[in-house]
């Protein structure tokens, strides 16, 4: 059996990738030497997957900042507030990544949003009316030739050009209709360039084909393969899909013409039933995705196994991974602390790879022992179950996902204590997590620093960021959370039940990396996390000081959860870990808390229909579940960012927050229409400017947002602050940033 990969990591085994791109936006190395970084790191790639016994394997996979990206830029959708910054070609592309502010102008970066159900970030492509789509860039052809010329044969992968027609925004009167005869004739064009090239397999990813889809859209996927499949001569196409199943499409797509088709059993709920049931033709290759591309968890080969004997197909069968494997770390090689007991039990990327070869071994019966030997790793893990944690859970009560009194009271007796100006202001939480802040955590994790110094350390930051915000005049105050290297991984070092990782690292966007945590067993807090940080940040200031947590949801999302529990009961877990620390904050005199939810729509069923049932009809009782306990006048926020929202804003609502705060700024404060159409109850700050961009934005801007805002948001209700945290931030455009925020708010309140 043949063994494929949809697409492998690309940041670079020790995040070359990261630093090479920080050293170029910093000025300190060349264009040519981060083309040599990363020339490097798809080399490593190339030979990687080779020797692994990979038959399939991806170029074009890789990106300096988003595939998404790189396909606009390959066709020519460059918006023109870009283009006359006049920069070449790579300082073009960063800006429409980052934004841009120096001697060429002033731009805003693109919005940047969820990809589909991961933490993984993509760039909007925006079309206007006067767009040209042209084929105008040779990425795939440069990416193919230079693999070929390492030994390896790749098949091109290239963003589908259903998916990112329906990804892209469209900013004029003109639509997707309007477009969609020009991307064809280019995609057309591309297929005939990588043809004459020799490239043997094309593969289009199109993952939107797992969403709901319409007779247009259907009609849409017609019309663009029809043509280029008409094109493709002796080079065969992959049409790939992931993140769930393709039932709208299904007996569309396997009739088309294609020579092979991706499908994944992960994630597809109905993938196997729609074989079983619709067929497969005996001349199309099946690309089984079945190794998970998304979580670190040893495939259990029984029921991959299992599944791949039920077929009863003619066809040949490609195993394969469920998506790329951009969304897993690299290699456990990597984790020297972690012991057998644990590691055994995980694979990252490069052990994925050794995973399909074991399979398909065992498939075609040329391995002895290894099925045996896996099916001892899904016995019972060691440490992962706490009887107290169940019993707590099956205790849970209807009641306890209630909030009394209701909010419009809450609303009135929260005014009367906090006595907080019209638009109040305040920031999301971090601070710049300087270098001195990051060599302090990490003396005292190596033990070159006792732990009276090290609180000290943070402690004085603490009081410089408090007095800083002072001066600046914000209203609302946070402690900076010096002492937390992530949002998610800093609360589950305090709870039981979590395993962590030393280079687990994971892209999250452009050169941002996160960590995630491990799921390791059963979850309950062990002691007290936040609380002597909030206590001291009150001791320094009279002005109100928020609480800092993340809430139960996010923290779920954001770790690799368990596969032998459902989701539901983890999060459930955590949910009470939390509440015990939002009732410790209460009981300390923290009167504000913030228990962030930044990737609640993160696990949201790809399909509306499964958005209820499957998962908000307990993502928003457990979010409830964590500050149903406090008091009436104890302000409660939550915060949200990177994702779509307007659809589910009823939904949000419901999780009976005091004040929510959104990231908006990327994306143009779409969402104010939304929350106007919804009567939006809860007091809601929509980020006035966009801290993922180094660039510092003006007073007039932020008051140009802000009255946007006031059109659709009752002046009572109005928050001002940042679109998220301040953490990835320089200090100088961090401090300037924060003037100007308060000094439009200010302005505003004059008017």
């Amino acid at each position: 059996m043949k063994r494929s990969v949809i697409g492998f990591p690309r940041i670079g085994k020790d995040r070359e990738l990261k630093f090479a791109s920080e050293k170029y936006f910093k000025g300190e190395i060349s264009e040519t030497l981060l083309e040599a970084a990363a020339k490097e790191i798809r080399s490593y790639g190339f030979h990687k997957q080779k020797d692994a016994g990979i038959d399939f394997i991806s170029s074009n996979d890789f990106s300096f900042y988003d595939n998404v990206l790189d396909t606009a830029v390959l066709f020519n959708i460059i918006p023109d507030r870009y283009r006359e910054l006049g920069l070449p070609e790579l300082g073009t592309y960063f800006a429409m990544a980052r934004g841009y502010q120096g001697e060429k102008g002033n731009v805003k970066a693109l919005a940047m949003k969820k990809w589909f159900n991961t933490n993984y970030h993509y760039l909007v492509p925006e079309i206007d009316d006067n767009t040209e789509v042209k084929l105008v860039g040779d990425k795939p052809i440069r990416e193919y030739k230079e693999a070929k010329a390492l030994g390896v044969e790749t098949k091109t992968a290239i963003v589908g050009p259903f998916t990112f027609l329906k990804l892209a925004r469209y900013t004029g009167e003109k639509n997707l209709e309007n477009f969609k005869d020009a991307f064809i004739a280019e995609y057309v064009k591309l297929v005939e360039l990588l043809r004459k090239e020799g490239v043997q397999w094309i593969e289009f990813d199109e993952p939107y084909l797992v969403r709901d889809l319409d007779e247009a859209d259907i009609k849409l996927v017609r019309d663009i393969y029809n043509k280029i499949i008409d094109v493709k001569g002796d080079t065969k196409l992959l049409l790939q899909t992931y993140f769930g199943d393709i039932r709208d499409i299904y007996e569309i797509i396997i009739s088309l013409g294609f020579d092979g088709v991706g499908l994944d059993f992960v994630e597809g709920r109905k993938t196997l039933d729609l074989i079983k049931t619709k067929g497969f033709p005996e001349d199309v290759i099946l690309f089984a995705g079945l190794v998970n591309g998304k979580n670190i968890w040893r495939n259990n080969y029984d029921k991959t196994l299992e599944i791949i004997n039920s077929l009863n197909i003619k066809s040949e069968i490609v195993l394969g991974t469920s998506c790329s494997l951009l969304h897993v770390p690299y290699t456990l090689d990597s984790e020297t602390k972690l012991g057998e007991d644990y590691t055994k039990h995980f694979a990252f990327a490069e052990e994925k790879l050794v995973e399909l070869k074991e399979i398909s071994d065992i498939y075609d019966g040329t391995a002895d022992g290894l099925l045996i030997k896996n099916q001892e790793l899904f016995k019972r893990r060691v440490n992962s179950y706490d009887e107290a944690v169940a019993t707590r859970v099956a205790g849970i009560k209807d009641a306890d996902y209630t909030r009394l009194p209701g909010f419009y009271e809450r609303e009135k007796l929260q005014k009367e204590l906090l006595k907080l100006p019209a638009f109040p202001t305040t920031t999301i939480g971090s601070f710049p997590q300087t270098a001195d802040v990051r060599k302090n955590r990490q003396a005292f994790r190596k033990g070159e620093i006792t732990k009276e110094q090290y609180t000290e350390f943070n402690k004085n930051k603490i009081r410089e960021c408090i007095e800083l915000q002072e001066e600046i005049g914000l209203d609302v105050i946070v402690h900076g959370e010096f002492e937390r290297n992530d949002m998610v991984e800093y609360f589950g070092e305090n709870l039981e039940g979590y395993v962590f990782t030393e280079k687990a690292w994971v892209q999250s966007y452009g050169t941002r990396c996160v960590k995630p945590p491990i799921i390791w067993g059963d979850v309950s807090r062990k002691h007290p996390i936040t609380v002597e940080w909030s206590k001291y940040a009150k001791s320094c200031t009279d002005k109100p000081v928020k609480g800092m947590l993340t809430g139960p949801v996010t923290i779920l999302n954001w770790s690799f959860p368990r596969e032998d529990i459902s989701i539901k009961e983890s999060t459930l877990q955590i949910a009470l870990a939390i509440r015990d620390e939002v009732l410790d904050l209460e009981a300390n005199g923290i009167n504000i808390i913030q228990i962030d939810e930044a990737a609640l729509r993160e696990k949201l069923p790809l399909r509306r229909s499964d958005w209820y049932c499957e998962y908000l009809d307990w993502a928003i009782p457990a979010f409830r579940l964590v500050h149903s306990g406090v008091k009436p006048e104890t302000q409660i926020h939550t915060h949200m960012c990177y994702s779509e929202f307007t659809d589910i804003i009823p939904a949000i609502d419901a999780m009976d927050a005091d004040v929510i705060t959104f990231e908006a700024s990327r994306s143009d404060l779409q969402i104010l229409d939304s929350l106007k159409e919804n009567n939006f109850k809860t007091e809601v700050g929509p980020g006035v400017y966009d801290i993922h961009s180094p660039r510092v934005p003006s007073v007039e801007e932020i008051v140009a947002a802000l009255t946007k805002m006031r059109e659709k948001i009752d002046d009572k209700k109005l928050w001002v602050n940042p679109d998220c945290g301040l953490k990835t931030r320089g200090e100088t455009e961090t401090k300037a940033s924060l003037i100007n925020l308060v000094a439009a708010a200010k302005i505003i309140r004059e008017k």
